[in-house]
């Protein structure tokens, strides 16, 4: 098991357990427990979890997001392969406004290399496309990073997605269900995801399976404003129908 798959491991059995000991992670994982100690110093770190004596708890709160680093660990292939999809939806020569998010940095990763003008609106996004070599042409928004997150926002944010128009804004999610439309955990990152959608000629959502039917509590639309939804099968069929029958593409890999 490589280092990457193991953390993954670990931080999905704290995620689920709320919390777990050494011991039961080595014997998860079939790694030492001096390799397990290591790996939760390491976690620790990044804010995935919290190291506690002869173990790790969650950091997640009922309700709460649940922090960037963690979510680099979940569904990986999963959303490689919603990133790999939603890239050929995208046409050589367009330019695309980015959302924030694990799905959609995976989206930049591929972008980088192709001949499209892009304006992310995460810091992370953001350094992927300014490395080289790669074709893309890369737009900067101003704005403030949320803490953790590198998710830009603010009155900066919102005036230059103003001051722009899209061929497509590709957008994550915290939540999307057809009766209560698309949500999000943070009201900045709410009006972020409005203004993007509002600067572009059509909304690709990009988000695995787990985010259909949930809600969160900043509204940002109705399903409706949706032109293609790529998502995983994970995604619930009920869901997936209700959202088809609202006039949204439905595109599972």
């Amino acid at each position: 098991m490589s280092t990457a798959d193991r953390h993954r491991q670990i931080a999905r059995a704290v995620k689920e357990s709320g919390s777990a000991t050494v011991p039961e992670l080595a014997e998860l994982t079939g790694a030492s427990e001096m390799t397990i100690r290591r790996d939760l110093d390491v976690l620790a770190a990044q804010g995935v979890l919290e190291r506690v004596r002869g173990g790790a708890r969650t950091l997640l709160l009922r309700g709460e997001e649940p922090p960037f680093a963690l979510r680099a660990h979940e569904a990986v292939e999963a959303k490689r392969r919603i990133a790999a999809e939603v890239c050929s939806l995208i046409a050589d020569g367009e330019t695309v406004v980015l959302d924030s998010g694990t799905t959609c940095l995976e989206v930049a990763r591929l972008l980088h290399r192709r001949p499209v003008t892009v304006m992310p609106v995460s810091l992370q996004a953001i350094r992927v496309l300014s490395e080289t070599p790669g074709q893309a042409a890369l737009l900067v928004p101003g704005g403030r990073p949320r803490t953790s997150e590198g998710a830009l926002t603010g009155p900066l944010t919102l005036a230059s997605l103003a001051a722009l128009r899209f061929d497509t804004a590709v957008i994550g999610c915290c939540g999307l269900s057809a009766a209560e439309g698309l949500t999000a955990y943070d009201l900045d990152d709410a009006a972020v995801k409005k203004a993007s959608i509002t600067s572009a000629r059509r909304t690709i959502l990009a988000t695995d399976g787990s985010k259909l039917g949930r809600t969160a509590h900043a509204f940002v639309g109705p399903s409706s404003l949706l032109h293609t939804l790529v998502t995983d099968s994970a995604a619930p069929s009920g869901e997936l129908a209700a959202l088809e029958a609202a006039g949204t593409i439905v595109k599972s890999v």
